[in-house]
């Protein structure tokens, strides 16, 4: 095949023009995931059969002269929290195990097969997505493309490496305090998570349901777009899905962004970044030509209010096999969701008082703002097994601080693309592109215009044969 194995919209107009065959794309992708996968641990599944059946429909459509879909023989992958028919959902545990198979689709899984794309399995991840580093007790650590030997971040680890790699164009993934954004980052691609309830979570097994927004891994921000595109609409089998009218982003990428008002965020979220954090900020920030910064109140207090909502809702589903069979869980998340079951119901009800009130300061900002930059983790990737790390000269835990910068953002349920930017001489990093609830048109715009200068770029990763 002489097209871009990395472009799903570039895959599709290939296969809908027939210059390749969606069987054909499909094999090169397993191909490309039995090579590379033992390396990486990014799937928990290879569905290898009924993704060759499913592909060959696609051929059958498009030679009888029928629509394909916009994603027509796109090779794609999900976390292993999203039901497939057929397979038991994990969620990245061992008791999940005993579970029956899933008797349909997720929606968001159903409406990409619906747009011609091709399911070829289930991607690792953090259990019950309770990390950012995906380095699962039961199925192994994902390693990061771009160095082997370290982490992919979390917990939709399995999600950005495989597209990191050139597995796959496109994947699935879930953001609760920024699952998506954080492995994107690492990972060195681009990383979405629209806003809270725009895409359905039916047939996704929840983490911290006040929270949870499900969202996708791509290389390129038309893909980001078309994909969004797809997923969007009304779900009666999710009660927080919006009933509002899909708005279609692809038509709008290319429009001129001279009159959206872009800062970057201060205070806060110039805190606790090492140099390089920052310096992928200010790259982004000089190619748009923005100088304004702006302060978003209460950060550091929203973050710990993340904290508490999280624990307590994590701790709260699962308590019932925390107190029969604690054994079997990985004991990180064990001990996280142990001390999420003491919290009090008060600290509980005060950090959801105290979310109400931050977002009616983050919607008075947003009359002055259309766009906030923002440093996506506080440094590039860490080694797998590394504990700690040293940011402003302290000691911290590398686990709970990836997300110092995204989960003030996902709190209060805001649309954030993560874009990715390469420094010389470093491992990838990213940058959060962040706009007010609903105005994923306007991010991806701005998207679109540092891809077009070469500012972003979702880069393989350079350490696979």
């Amino acid at each position: 095949m002489n097209i871009n194995s990395d472009d799903a919209v570039s895959i599709a107009a290939a296969v809908r023009t027939g210059e390749v065959s969606a069987v054909e794309v499909t094999q090169a992708a397993l191909t490309r995931i039995a090579a590379q996968n033992p390396q990486l641990n990014c799937f928990t599944a290879i569905t290898a059969e009924t993704a060759l059946i499913d592909a060959a429909k696609i051929d059958r459509k498009i030679a009888q002269g029928k629509n394909p879909g916009l994603l027509a023989g796109v090779p794609f992958a999900v976390k292993n929290l999203y039901d497939i028919a057929g397979l038991t959902t994990l969620a990245g545990s061992k008791i999940n195990t005993e579970n029956p198979p899933a008797s349909q689709d997720a929606t968001a899984v159903a409406k990409l097969k619906q747009a011609g794309a091709v399911l070829v399995g289930a991607l690792n991840m953090d259990e019950y997505a309770y990390g950012f580093v995906t380095e699962n007790s039961h199925y192994g650590a994902t390693h990061n493309p771009h160095d082997l030997q370290r982490i992919a971040g979390g917990s939709s680890g399995g999600s950005s490496a495989a597209v990191a790699a050139g597995l796959v164009p496109l994947t699935l993934g879930s953001d609760t305090n920024g699952s998506i954004r954080v492995p994107a980052a690492l990972c060195g691609v681009l990383g979405f998570k629209p806003t809270y309830g725009r895409l359905s979570r039916a047939g996704v097994a929840l983490f911290s349901s006040s929270l949870d927004h499900v969202g996708t891994f791509a290389r390129s921000v038309e893909d980001i777009a078309t994909a969004f595109d797809v997923l969007q609409g009304e779900d009666e089998r999710d009660p927080v899905c919006t009933k509002r009218s899909p708005e279609l982003c692809v038509p709008q990428l290319y429009q001129d962004i001279s009159q959206i008002r872009i800062a970057v965020a201060g205070d806060y979220f110039t805190q606790s970044a090492s140099p390089e954090a920052l310096a992928a900020v200010q790259k982004v920030a000089e190619a748009l030509s923005v100088t304004e910064y702006v302060t978003i109140p209460e950060a550091h207090r929203a973050r710990a209010a993340a904290f508490v909502i999280t624990a307590s809702e994590g701790a709260n589903l699962h308590l019932e096999s925390l107190k029969s069979r604690p054994q079997d869980f990985d004991p990180a998340t064990r001990d996280r969701f142990l001390a999420g079951a003491l919290i009090p119901s008060s600290w509980y009800l005060q950090a959801q008082r105290f979310r109400r009130w931050y977002g009616d300061r983050l919607r008075e900002i947003w009359q002055n703002v259309d766009i906030i930059l923002a440093p996506t983790t506080p440094i590039s990737a860490p080694l797998i097994g590394q504990k700690t790390m040293i940011l402003d000269g302290e000691e911290i835990s590398v686990r709970p601080h990836l997300g110092l910068f995204t989960q003030p953002l996902s709190f209060i349920g805001l649309p954030v693309l993560s874009v990715p930017i390469q420094l010389p001489d470093s491992l990838p990093l990213g940058v959060q592109i962040i706009a007010a609830p609903y105005n994923e048109a306007l991010i991806l715009r701005v998207a679109a215009v540092l891809e077009s200068q070469g500012v972003i770029t979702g880069e393989s990763g350079t350490c696979l044969s």
